[in-house]
């Protein structure tokens, strides 16, 4: 979980692996720059839909220097070796796709509801399995997840504000998100949710 909103990052490559890493990046609120000597022709349309810096150039390590990290996505060996080189070299996190030797992160699947977002990750071993379970995960939790947590948050913001006691903040939490304030929450909405979140349970 890193904070990339309005931060430079570079994804060097540009077909379907590159665009999907791209997105990705994007919904992080992520600068993208994207350098690729070659641009399949039947992928220029996507890319030009999304808001990239797109630099049809030959690699050269120039492109990494502002960059927070780096995402090597093409079927050079060699070249991606050379990146990853080059990243060490200024300090910066690099992923090499499909490669996790070569990797000082991995992206995860993720599940999001809301703020709420769950990754799995397989250290890089089978990207596959990850996507198996994240697809059972988005059956298992709903919107409704994403909502009680953005009711919870407002709750403990308002518990810091008028309660000073750390410990009494602490335990009107770990009652607040027990599976039966959300099921009542489900059952009754956010505004009675509000009512049982100051007063408790009715009995």
């Amino acid at each position: 979980f890193l904070k990339l909103s309005d931060r430079l990052t570079v994804v060097i490559g540009a077909g379907q692996v590159a665009i999907r890493k791209a997105q990705a990046l994007l919904s992080a609120g992520a600068e993208v720059l994207v350098v690729s000597q070659d641009v399949p022709d039947s992928l220029i349309s996507q890319w030009q839909t999304m808001e990239v810096e797109l630099v049809k150039s030959q690699y050269s390590k120039n492109y990494l220097k502002d960059a927070v990290l780096v995402i090597a996505a093409t079927d050079d060996h060699e070249l991606n070796k050379q990146i990853y080189s080059d990243c060490g070299q200024f300090g910066i996190l690099c992923n090499v796709v499909d490669v996790p030797e070569l990797c000082d992160f991995f992206v995860p699947a993720v599940t999001q509801r809301g703020d709420l977002q769950i990754a799995i990750g397989t250290d890089g071993g089978c990207p596959a399995y990850t996507a198996h379970l994240r697809k059972k995960l988005e059956d298992i939790f709903t919107e409704k997840h994403g909502e009680f947590l953005a009711e919870l948050k407002r709750m403990r913001n308002k518990n810091i504000e008028t309660e000073s006691d750390i410990k009494k903040r602490k335990a009107m939490l770990e009652e607040l998100v027990k599976d039966d304030s959300f099921d009542y929450f489900v059952q009754n909405g956010a505004e009675k949710w509000r009512t049982y979140a100051e007063t408790g349970f009715p009995a």
